[in-house]
């Protein structure tokens, strides 16, 4: 049985989400794709602690800014994670956009990103964001959808190589 997109809840990452989250780092990293943007050698609590600080701004490194990871959760399963840049510096307004998004394999298909993606919208809101950058690759035919879905206006694109480029889209709140 699936369950609705709207009985999906972002929220930051807790102590007991160690497990699941570690796994759905290996899931996903098997399709090259980081879940949790963490250092390789760090605990699971110096990486708690780390997302408070990065979503506070305190101690960034240079080149990056402030920003909020949120897992997505549905009946108490983790189903994905939002990365949500509350501001853009260069590589992120070229590149990298607002909002970076991911849907473990087993939930894909059931409308969880088109809602991720409307909730992280929802935050950036909240910071005063009213203009959100999402970008995806040209050859991601579900992004683009949930992209547009949300109402994700194409400005163009970026070419990365020869073969790829970088769609990028704006999403006026």
């Amino acid at each position: 049985m699936s369950v609705p997109p709207s009985a999906l809840r972002l929220r930051p990452p807790a102590v007991d989400d160690e497990h699941e989250v570690l796994a759905a780092q290996r899931e996903l990293g098997e399709e090259g794709f980081d879940f949790m943007l963490a250092d390789d050698d760090q605990s699971w609590t110096d990486y708690l602690t780390a997302l408070v600080r990065t979503r506070c701004g305190i101690g960034i490194a240079p080149g990056q800014v402030p920003a909020t990871m949120l897992l997505a959760e549905v009946d108490g399963r983790i189903v994905g994670r939002v990365h949500v840049r509350h501001e853009l510096n260069a590589p992120l307004r070229a590149i990298g956009g607002h909002v970076g998004y991911a849907v473990l394999p087993a939930y894909r298909r059931r409308g969880y990103a088109t809602e991720m993606l409307r909730q992280a919208i929802d935050e950036l809101n909240e910071l005063g964001v009213t203009s959100v950058l999402v970008t995806c690759d040209d050859d991601n035919a579900a992004s683009i959808r949930v992209i547009e879905r949300q109402g994700g206006v194409l400005e163009g694109s970026l070419a990365l190589t020869e073969d790829k480029r970088k769609l990028r889209y704006w999403i006026h709140t």
